[in-house]
């Protein structure tokens, strides 16, 4: 696991590349590599996990090709075995090493080889010009930003947006129109970013680039696996445990200590239980100082006592929100409103400082499985003949699309009549594409949200406490096996999940198994009221003036915001407050490169007229 950077078609010097590489060392501390030659340069900061004395960076050979990469090839034993058989050598084995060779067997192609998280970044030297391929896994686990200069031809990439910044000449500009997709869906979709200019690479993607050309891309067709068999509740119940319980025992191989975060819902804790079949486990959960709703630990406890695992408490204290806030949102490059992200950042530190490496999760379950309320209202109402859209896409929204409308002023309104919040192949395919509306829902999940909304903000966070995260529910056999389940099997009679929760039948207590669902969630509809530390900072940075002078939003409406929020406080205000405050926070972080004052103050001078 690890952190890289690069540029091809361009020049640094190696200060800039040590630069870079110092701004996200933290999801490498192990080591640094970094070659450079005329017109590209590739840079890796190491996590070691597997081959702790190997795993030099770049791989490669000198003449054909040079390789950087970010993640974990889980079939690199096999893959070692066959390539051993064509011929090739290994100086060590690291799951990394067999990528240069591979490459040099099938080409652009070989990504269709690998099983694991990536993302990867090659410089093919074998040609009359050299050849620049970036390429990320199926599902999104490892991210990747770029930045392509078309009048300079020249193309800079990096695991993470501070680190892209760091390259001379990286400043950005903020894009303003950002705002509404950011409070539309928590955080943006698609390739677009924050900022101008960078973009982030979808999930199963290629990237190809001669040096003095510019760079095309290829979304990489899904790996076809096989379909489940015929059958019905149990023995589909049964397919799904066997499919987790391989992948939990190959994720656990691992030549450093393994932990798993337990958040005391089904997910996290069937995954405790598959692991701790393989033998005694540490579990971690996260908890806040003082009485607050929505406190899992009791649960996270008993499913970690019966599966005997190691339970570690992790206890954050509410004072220290602001300070964590801050280095949250810095760490993440672009805001992002689960309020879960402040927890997350601090429970990866946590598990650090323990001693572990590498922590197992149970994201993204609700995206395969269908265990969101919005996905059973949305199918619900559908089967009805009712309208089911504007609901759906208030329950992803940090602030739903009247509230937001709103809180803007006429002249940011104006300039968002042609700006789509969500990009509009997503959308299209989301409200008119083939399939049942439990079907759409799933592939825009899964295809949209779970990469950017949630997979960047685990990726980012962990890593940011040097903790490579494994993630069961993305492996290929086991999303091929809830994608193939009819609706019925997913969502029925108001129950979600169906099929996930008989196959943890027997293996968590029935606490776990029957309570009611909630969101793993920081409870900011209690920590966002006066008196709490998150409110003041919130008044603190969102004052009429500074709202005012960034012409966006309208000082009045977020005053009653603050205002509704005093006396009756409530889950949508709050989430909308908390995600201003992010947003607000991010702004401040990333100064140096906000918008050039010109459209700032057209939107002001229309704002007086």
């Amino acid at each position: 696991m690890c952190r890289i950077y690069g540029y091809f078609n361009a020049e640094a010097s190696p200060h800039e590349m040590r630069t870079v590489a110092a701004l996200q060392r933290h999801g490498g501390p192990d080591a640094t590599g970094i070659r450079q030659a005329p017109a590209w340069g590739l840079g890796n900061n190491r996590l070691a996990v597997v081959d702790l004395d190997g795993g030099s960076q770049p791989y490669g050979l000198d003449g054909q090709v040079q390789v950087v990469f970010n993640g974990e090839i889980y079939n690199h034993h096999a893959l070692r075995h066959r390539l051993e058989g064509l011929g090739h050598t290994f100086d060590d084995h690291c799951d990394g090493a067999v990528i240069p060779a591979l490459y040099l067997e099938y080409g652009d192609a070989f990504t269709d080889h690998l099983d694991g998280m990536y993302s990867i970044a090659l410089v093919d030297l074998r040609g009359e010009r050299p050849r620049l391929l970036l390429a990320t896994d199926e599902i999104g686990m490892k991210p990747l930003y770029h930045r392509w200069d078309a009048a300079a031809r020249s193309l800079h990439f990096s695991s993470e947006i501070p680190a892209l910044l760091g390259f001379a000449g990286g400043g950005a500009r903020i894009r303003e129109t950002a705002l509404d997709a950011y409070l539309a869906t928590r955080t943006p979709f698609g390739g677009q970013t924050m900022f101008e200019g960078i973009e982030v690479m979808a999930p199963a993607t290629t990237l190809v680039c001669d040096l003095g050309s510019a760079p095309r891309s290829r979304h990489r067709p899904a790996t076809e696996l096989p379909q489940p068999g015929p059958g019905e509740g149990a023995a589909t119940a049964v397919r799904v445990r066997r499919a987790l319980r391989e992948e939990v025992g190959r994720l656990l191989v691992a030549d450093v200590p393994v932990a798993l975060i337990t958040s005391g819902g089904l997910d996290s804790s069937l995954v405790t239980a598959l692991a701790a079949e393989h033998g005694p486990v540490h579990s971690f959960n996260i908890a806040y100082k003082g009485a607050w709703p929505f406190d899992e630990r009791h649960f996270a406890r008993e499913a970690a006592e019966r599966a005997r695992a190691a339970y570690h408490q992790v206890e954050i204290d509410p004072a220290d929100f602001p300070a964590l806030l801050e280095e949250t949102v810095w760490h993440l490059g672009q805001p992002n409103a689960d309020p879960i992200a402040l927890s997350t950042y601090a429970l990866f530190k946590a598990v650090r400082a323990a001693g572990f490496t590498v922590a197992l999760t149970g994201d993204a379950a609700d995206e395969v499985f269908g265990g969101y309320g919005r996905m059973r209202n949305a199918a619900e109402a559908a089967a009805a003949g009712a309208a089911w859209a504007p609901d759906y896409l208030d329950a992803l929204s940090a602030v739903p699309a009247g509230l937001r409308r709103s809180l803007y002023t006429d002249a940011f309104r104006d300039r968002l009549r042609e700006v789509p919040a969500l990009p509009a192949e997503a959308e299209h395919d989301l409200l008119h594409g083939p399939g049942t509306v439990l079907d759409r829902i799933t592939r825009f999940e899964l295809g949209h949200r779970l990469p950017a909304y949630h997979l960047r903000r685990v990726d980012h966070l962990s890593m940011a406490g040097s903790i490579e995260v494994r993630l069961p529910f993305c492996q290929r056999s086991v999303v091929a096996l809830g994608r193939s389940l009819p609706d019925r099997l997913r969502l029925h009679d108001g129950q979600v999940k169906r099929t996930l929760y008989a196959a943890a039948a027997g293996l968590l207590p029935d606490s776990v198994l029957n309570r009611p669902k909630q969101p793993f969630t920081l409870p900011i509809t209690a920590m966002l009221r006066p008196g709490q530390p998150l409110w003041t900072q919130a008044r603190d940075l969102l004052t009429a003036a500074r709202i005012a002078a960034d012409g966006r939003l309208d000082p009045k409406a977020v005053r009653t915001l603050f205002d509704v929020q005093a006396e009756r406080p409530g889950d949508t205000t709050a989430l909308a407050l908390w995600s201003l405050l992010v947003h607000e926070v991010w702004r401040e972080q990333f100064r140096p490169v906000r918008a050039s004052a010109a459209p700032a103050q057209a939107l002001r001078a229309a704002v007086a007229a």
